[in-house]
This record gives C-alpha cells, sequence and structure tokens, in this order.
C-alpha cells in the first residue's frame, strides 16, 4: 500500500506521448495535481500551460506524487526509465499504475519486479482511442491487489468513461488487452484487405462502407454465441459448418490473387479451417478452430 505522505489528488504521468498526453490532460481538467515527464524534452508545455507541473528527471516526478500513471510504448521503454535506482529509489513506498501496452507475462515480471523494490503494483490497459479520453466513452481494465485499485480510483476516475478490476493476478488486464487488441486488427486488416479487394472490382470504398458496417453489425451476437460455444464445447455447425466457411474463404482467396491482391491473412485463416476440417470437424461450426488452436 502506498505511504507516501502526499495528498491523494496528486498523480505523476511519465511519458506523453499521444495517450500520455491524454492521460495527462485529463487529470488537470479534473483538477488533480499533475505533475508530467517525459524522455523527451519540450512535450509537457501544453500541458504545463494548463497547469501541470514538469519535473526535471523521471526521479523527481515520482517524488511528487504517491501514484505514478505510466504510459509508454511498451515494457522496454518503461523498464528503461522505472528501472534506474533513483526512480526505483523514489517509487519505494508509492503506488505505480503502467499502462503501456505488451503482454501479460511482462505485466507479471514488472509485478514482481515492483514488490521486491517495496512498489505497491497495479498493472492496466486502455480500450479506446486518445480522444476518448476524459469522457464518458473511455474503457479501461485494471489487475492487482482489489484493495491497492479501490484506494487509487478516485484519482483514477479522472480518466472518464469505465474502469474494471479484473483480479489479483496483475497479468490479467495485459491478458484481456492482447485478446480484444487480436479481435480488433484482424478485423482491420480484413476490412483494409476487402477494400482493395473491391477497389479492384470497381467498388469505391465509400460504395462499400455502408453494406461493411452491416456485416459489422452482426458480429456483436455471434461473438456471444461463439464464446458460449467455445465455453460450453457444443461447436455447432448447424446452419453455416466448416467445410461451408472453407468454401467461401477459398472464393476470396481466388478472386484477389486473380487480381494480384496478397491473399496472406485469409490464406492463413482458411488453413486453419482446412486444417480443422482434416482433423474431422467438417460438420462443426466455425468456433470448433479455437479449441483446435488451444491444443497441446
Amino acid at each position: 500500500m502506498s505511504s507516501s505522505p502526499q495528498s491523494p489528488a496528486a498523480v505523476t504521468v511519465i511519458g506523453l506521448g499521444p495517450m500520455g498526453r491524454a492521460l495527462a490532460g485529463a487529470f488537470v481538467a479534473a483538477g488533480v495535481r499533475t505533475t508530467v515527464w517525459n524522455r523527451t524534452p519540450g512535450r509537457d508545455r501544453e500541458l504545463v500551460e494548463r497547469g501541470a507541473t514538469g519535473a526535471a528527471s523521471a526521479a523527481e516526478a515520482v517524488a511528487a506524487s504517491p501514484l505514478t500513471v505510466v504510459s509508454l510504448v511498451n515494457y522496454d521503454a518503461s523498464d528503461a526509465v522505472l528501472r534506474q535506482d533513483a526512480v526505483t529509489a523514489a517509487l519505494k513506498g508509492r503506488t505505480l499504475v503502467n499502462l503501456s501496452a505488451d503482454t501479460p507475462e511482462r505485466s507479471r515480471d514488472t509485478g514482481r519486479w515492483a514488490a521486491e523494490h517495496g512498489i505497491a503494483y497495479l498493472d492496466g490497459a486502455v480500450m479506446t482511442p486518445t480522444p476518448t479520453i476524459g469522457t464518458p466513452q473511455a474503457v479501461f481494465l485494471h489487475s492487482g491487489p482489489e484493495e491497492l485499485y479501490r484506494e487509487h480510483r478516485p484519482v483514477l476516475d479522472a480518466l472518464g468513461g469505465t474502469h474494471t478490476h479484473l483480479g489479483e493476478d496483475v497479468g490479467r488486464a495485459a491478458a484481456y488487452d492482447i485478446a480484444l487488441l487480436d479481435i480488433f486488427w484482424t478485423s482491420m486488416a480484413g476490412y483494409v484487405h476487402a477494400l482493395a479487394v473491391a477497389g479492384a472490382e470497381g467498388v469505391s470504398p465509400r460504395e462499400l462502407a455502408p453494406f461493411a458496417q452491416g456485416i459489422g453489425a452482426i458480429l456483436p451476437p455471434l461473438f456471444q454465441e461463439l464464446a458460449e460455444d467455445v465455453e460450453g464445447g457444443g461447436f455447432s455447425g448447424e446452419g453455416n459448418p466448416l467445410t461451408s466457411a472453407v468454401s467461401s474463404m477459398a472464393h476470396i482467396v481466388h478472386a484477389s490473387e486473380a487480381h494480384g491482391i496478397d491473399a496472406g491473412v485469409m490464406r492463413a485463416a482458411e488453413g486453419l479451417a482446412r486444417r480443422t476440417v482434416g482433423l474431422g470437424h467438417g460438420a462443426d461450426g466455425f468456433s470448433r478452430i479455437a479449441e483446435v488452436l488451444a491444443r497441446r
């Protein structure tokens, strides 16, 4: 637990890229006493003009507040800052919330390091883009000691939106982050590929977009249905067996490559489906692929 004598309505933000600036800006706008630091000088100018305090060093920034929020590109970057002797010493007895993105194991490693150095630690993930920070649309995930989360929740609430504590395992927020970003980036890859294929057939992006949104609207109930299917082990293929899905994916591959468009992403998806069919699951639904992927 944090034992710093500082006011609880104070926070330090380390890392002033687009997300870090948005986080610090939300704290400032909410009236939280905010200290900021960035490896590249000058990034704090606008925030200082709005009322934040710029620190001369990371150690000075950390020492200014009972709570430090870190937002850097990955844990290599955060380690390079936080594991400096002076910064580590300044963090002792205080709380660190790392909102940098990386793997669950890197989160757990940082949690072990923090415990060894007397630093209270929460891990987290920001699941919405920078314009949502400070608004009701922001979404934050947190993991680590629940008592610590509750202690600092009043300050974290200044970031707006919803905050969800996922459990004591500090790696859980990163696990959710990785899984959800998997959905996002494969979806984005599919969409830009679809725009390229449609364009090759004379369909403009604006013409396709309304129909693409219709496809997107189909997905939420399917996500729930497939989740229940996988968790329950049903893998129902009624109405759309894997054999049918393979045929559909093959058409996309052929149409793409006929125009000289790389179909690597769809070939990979088709390959997973064909592998699952080859294992005797052709009559099952698409959800069966998740079970096949999870096999050791």
